[in-house]
């Protein structure tokens, strides 16, 4: 089970942090994120975005290696 959970967070940070690199509009004008967009600007809003991408993907990994059945 605690594999599917690392996949949506891997899934998760490796869509956040593409989003943010390539400033994809789907991402960035959703209704979510345009809070954020709101809030600190496009740019701003993709360094928050890259961040979170790669603290999911590092939480990903490091549960994969602590993790043990």
């Amino acid at each position: 089970m605690h594999y599917i959970v690392q996949a949506i967070f891997l899934l998760t940070g490796l869509t956040a942090l593409s989003a943010s690199i390539f400033n994809q509009d789907w991402f960035f004008t959703t209704d979510n994120a345009r809070w954020v967009v709101n809030r600190f600007g496009r740019n701003g809003a993709r360094w928050v975005y890259g961040a979170l991408g790669g603290i999911f993907i590092f939480a990903a990994i490091y549960f994969y290696h602590k993790v043990r059945m």
